[in-house]
């Protein structure tokens, strides 16, 4: 008996198939949280490099870039006021998590390979975009206007 091999159009289907449930299976490349972390560096007001704990015994290290909010740069800023308030917003970021622990909620992928988003609150529950933004730290938005004032 001769095999015959399958009608086109049934190929043409499954890969249509596979290509329509793509994005769908990509947008659910999330994880809510908690996850629990250290805090080994924080890199300015809304980059912070964390030891996270995701499984018994085994940690990542990874930067986490704050979910929600725009703070002032510190590596390039555009005037010299932006560097004042983004050394200001790293400042309140050490002492926020004084401590040293954090625990990640919400976390998704970055545009920047290496680096995820996420929510981040201290010790005490306290959200950090929140903290930031209701201290004049952040904006929420994509890109805060730092210069304008001068």
């Amino acid at each position: 008996m001769k095999i015959r091999p399958p009608f086109p159009f049934a190929i043409l289907l499954m890969i249509t198939g596979v290509f329509t449930t793509l994005p769908a299976a990509l947008a659910k490349d999330r994880i809510a949280g908690p996850i629990p972390a250290i805090v080994e560096r924080v890199v300015d007001g809304d980059t912070v490099k964390v030891r996270a704990k995701i499984w018994l015994e085994q940690e990542l290290q990874v930067s986490v870039r704050l979910a929600g909010v725009d703070a002032p740069e510190l590596f390039r800023p555009k005037c010299e006021g932006e560097k004042e308030r983004a050394r200001a917003a790293k400042s309140f970021v050490e002492a926020f998590f004084a401590d040293g622990h954090t625990t990640l909620f919400a976390i998704e992928r970055d545009k920047y390979a290496g680096r995820v988003v996420a929510r981040m609150t201290n010790s005490d529950g306290d959200d950090l975009s929140s903290a930031m933004v209701d201290h004049n730290h952040a904006v929420r938005a994509s890109r805060g206007k730092w210069c304008d004032a001068q």
